[in-house]
């Protein structure tokens, strides 16, 4: 039993690899937009599946719903924080980015608050805190088909000239908006010359093996600080 609990909590890490893993592919391929929405699915199906364990008494369900979960999640870092910092606007840019932390860690702690047995973690109601997670992918489903795709992948992946400006005049309104379209023809050219490396390419590249101790470091004695137990 207790290998099996093991099991139904790691595996949302092991969602979370083959989710972040895959989300280069997919953004380039569908545009950051596209993906979330699907990604979105992805998080009710599995909300869903989890909330309905208790009553078809299946413990796979809530261990098929971890492993959903954990690739949308996956999926979700790495095109959140991309999609928001690119429809911002330059001086609004550092400030959107931000607040993608920030919303991580209060949703982390409501979730913990919610978990307590005086509120959705009690034998009858914790169904319902297993398919809360489906919550917010709801208000996004609904909310985003409302926004346009991001600029720059517009530009830069789909050479969408006219659908780029359309989306920054609907972004950030009618203006003089020429010197963001020649900071993204910009950066196009510059990533024409750039090798994108795979990971074990990154790994083996000694340019940036000082960058990678340190975040290797970092991510390390983050798990070993004491955050997890307060």
């Amino acid at each position: 039993l207790l290998f099996l609990w093991s099991i139904t909590v790691s595996i949302f890490g092991i969602g979370g690899l083959l989710g972040s893993s895959g989300s280069r592919y997919l953004t380039v391929k569908y545009g950051k937009k596209k993906c979330l929405l699907c990604n979105n699915l992805l998080m009710i199906v599995a909300a869903s599946i989890m909330g309905c364990s208790k009553i078809a008494q299946s413990f796979e369900m809530i261990l098929i719903g971890r492993f959903m979960c954990g690739v949308s999640a996956g999926l979700c870092v790495p095109l959140h924080h991309q999609y928001v910092g690119e429809i911002s606007p330059r001086k609004l840019r550092g400030f959107a980015n931000s607040t993608s932390s920030f919303f991580w860690s209060l949703g982390k702690a409501v979730g913990q608050i919610s978990g307590q047995r005086e509120l959705l973690g009690s034998q009858y109601l914790w169904p319902m805190l297993m398919a809360s997670c489906g919550l917010p992918a709801l208000v996004q489903l609904i909310t985003l088909p409302f926004f346009p795709e991001s600029p720059p992948y517009l530009l830069m992946h789909k050479g969408d000239q006219e659908g780029c400006k359309k989306a920054i005049r609907q972004l950030w309104g009618e203006g003089h908006h020429q010197a963001e379209i020649d900071d993204i023809m910009k950066e196009k050219a510059t990533m024409k010359n750039t090798k994108i490396l795979s990971v074990l390419e990154l790994i083996k590249e000694p340019a940036f093996r000082w960058q990678l101790y340190v975040i290797v470091i970092l991510t390390a004695t983050v798990q070993l600080c004491g955050i997890n137990a307060v």
